[in-house]
C-alpha cells in the first residue's frame, strides 16, 4: 500500500477519511516535504507566524479533576495552543502518549484543522513532573529523532520547553548543551520550527539574584537558542514575588510592577549576580508574560485580567504604567500566556475573556 504522510493523514481524519498515523517507533527522522499549494494547510514543523500580539494558552493532556478538553473545543481565543506534555521514555527518547479520554484520530485531525484555520499548535517538554533525559550524545540524537517522530506523526508546528525541578536543570547540567543542540538540529530540519520556553522565574530573572543551582540556570539555554528562538514567556506564579533592578524589595506576585519589571529585564538585559556577566535583552516581540488563568490554576501568582491589560499597554505603549516603567515604550511585545486553557474554560473564559480581547484590540489599532 501507498504511504500516506503524517500531513495527509490528519486533513484524510479531518475530512472522515480514515488512515493510520505513521507510529512513533518509525526510525525515520526526517522533516516532511513542504506543504503543498492546495492551500489545506501547512507541513508539520512549518508553523504560521505569530500575530504581532498573540494568546497562548496550555491544553492539559490529562485530567486532574476538571476533565479533558479535546483540542477541537478550544475556542478561537487562542493563538498558540500548548499541548501538555510529551512522556520521557529513557535515553532521550520522548513520545507524545494522548489521555485515554482523548481519541488519537480525533486528536490529529483537530491539529490539522487549527493549523488550516492560522493557529499553532506545539508540543512541550516538561510541567512539573515531566523531564527529558539528555545526558549524553546518545541520549540527544534519540531525543531529536523521537521529537521529529512526534511532530510528524501529529502535524504540531514546533516545541515547547517547560522543564522544572525535577528535571534537573541546573547551571553546568548536561541537559543544557545538549538540549541547544538538539534545538539547532531540529530547527535545521524545520526550518519554520515554533520554539518556546516557560520556565519558572527563578531559573531567568533570578540570576539577578544568585548564578547557583537553579538560579539563572535558564540563562544559557536562553542565550544558546536565542536565534532559534520564538517566544519566551516566564511563569511568574508559584514563586511568590520577583527580585528586580527596580528597587531593593521584590515586587509582588500578581502586581502590574512584577509584570512590567519581569519584561523588563528580559528586553532591556540586566546585571547577573557576583559579577558574573550580563544577560543581554532579547527582541521584545520574543517575549510575553506568564501568568496562571485563575485562582484556582496556580498556587499563587495570580493577577487579575484588567491588571494583565493595564501591563500590557504599559509595556506596548508606555501608559498604565505604576511604578516601573520600560525604558521606552515597546509596540512589538508578543503578548501573554497561561496555564491553562481548561482551567480557563472551566472559570467561564475569565481570563482569555477579557484578555483575548484587549490583545485582538491592539492587533486592529496597528
Amino acid at each position: 500500500m501507498k504511504s500516506i504522510t503524517p500531513l495527509a493523514c490528519a486533513l484524510a481524519l479531518a475530512t472522515t477519511l480514515g488512515c493510520q498515523a505513521a507510529p512513533e517507533s518509525a526510525p525515520a527522522a526526517t522533516a516532511p516535504a513542504a506543504a503543498t499549494a492546495t492551500g489545506a494547510g501547512v507541513a508539520p514543523g512549518h508553523s504560521h507566524a505569530l500575530p504581532k500580539h498573540a494568546l497562548i494558552g496550555y491544553l492539559h493532556n490529562f485530567d486532574n479533576g476538571i476533565g479533558v478538553l479535546p483540542l477541537g473545543e478550544v475556542d478561537d481565543s487562542w493563538d498558540v495552543i500548548v499541548l501538555a506534555f510529551a512522556d520521557d521514555m529513557g535515553e532521550g527518547r520522548i513520545a507524545f502518549n494522548p489521555d485515554p479520554a482523548l481519541d488519537r484520530g480525533r486528536l490529529i485531525a483537530d491539529i490539522a484543522a487549527k493549523r488550516v484555520q492560522g493557529k499553532i499548535v506545539v508540543l512541550s517538554f516538561g510541567g512539573e513532573l515531566g523531564k527529558v533525559t539528555l545526558n549524553t550524545q546518545h541520549d540527544e540524537d534519540n531525543f531529536v529523532a523521537t521529537t521529529a517522530e512526534a511532530i510528524n506523526a501529529f502535524g504540531f508546528d514546533g516545541i515547547d520547553i517547560d522543564l522544572e525541578k525535577v528535571a534537573g536543570v541546573v547551571h553546568d547540567a548536561p541537559v543544557t548543551p545538549h538540549l541547544i543542540s538538539a534545538v539547532k538540529r531540529l530547527h535545521a530540519m524545520y526550518p519554520n520550527l515554533y520554539v518556546s520556553m516557560a520556565p519558572e522565574h527563578p531559573y531567568v530573572q533570578g540570576g539577578f539574584v544568585s548564578m547557583e543551582g537553579i538560579w539563572g540556570a535558564y540563562l544559557p539555554l536562553i542565550d544558546g537558542v536565542r536565534e532559534e528562538l520564538d517566544l519566551l514567556h516566564v511563569q511568574l506564579y508559584n514563586n511568590g514575588g520577583l527580585p528586580t533592578p527596580y528597587r531593593a524589595e521584590k515586587y509582588p506576585a500578581g502586581s502590574v510592577d512584577m509584570m512590567v519589571g519581569s519584561v523588563k529585564m528580559l528586553v532591556e538585559g540586566f546585571e547577573l549576580a557576583a559579577g558574573k556577566g550580563r544577560f543581554e535583552g532579547l527582541r521584545a516581540d520574543q517575549v510575553a508574560l506568564g501568568l496562571p488563568s485563575g485562582l484556582r490554576a496556580a498556587g499563587n501568582g495570580y493577577a487579575a485580567p484588567a491588571d494583565i491589560n493595564r501591563a500590557f499597554d504599559c509595556l506596548t505603549t508606555a501608559t498604565q504604567c505604576d511604578e516601573v516603567q520600560p525604558a521606552q515604550a515597546y509596540p512589538d511585545f508578543r503578548g501573554v500566556m497561561t496555564w491553562s486553557i481548561n482551567w480557563d474554560v472551566t472559570d467561564g473564559r475569565a481570563f482569555s475573556g477579557p484578555v483575548g480581547t484587549h490583545l485582538r484590540a491592539a492587533n486592529a489599532a496597528h
